[in-house]
């Protein structure tokens, strides 16, 4: 089992072994922090992909072939393939903006 995943903020112990995101730094830009948080929104993205297609996948075979649950089904899967790939073309051209001008804009 991985071990938790902590936001450090001022004066707070951190458990020996856990992952640690630390917010403790005063001089903290919008930048840093988005940096250090990407991981996990791309995750989130990712579970609600797998959730929406599920979703609409369940709703395309339970529509017994009525054509308006059908049509929610499909569009539930055509909605959420495109939010993911939205979510992750606007974090590639940012990789590609920052690759062009040399400046490391998203830093893991």
């Amino acid at each position: 089992m991985p071990e938790p995943t902590i936001v450090l903020l001022p004066n707070n112990p951190v458990p020996s072994g856990a992952h640690v995101i630390d917010l403790s730094n005063q001089n903290l830009d919008v930048g840093t922090i988005i940096s250090q948080l990407l991981p996990y929104i791309l995750v989130a993205a990712g579970l609600g992909l797998l959730i929406m297609l599920i979703v609409g996948g369940i709703g395309l075979m339970t529509s017994a072939g009525d054509p308006d649950k059908m049509k929610t089904g499909y569009g539930r899967i055509t909605h959420a393939l495109i939010g993911f790939v939205i979510i992750f073309a606007s974090y590639l051209i940012v990789q590609l903006v920052g690759l062009m001008l040399g400046v490391s804009i998203l830093s893991w």
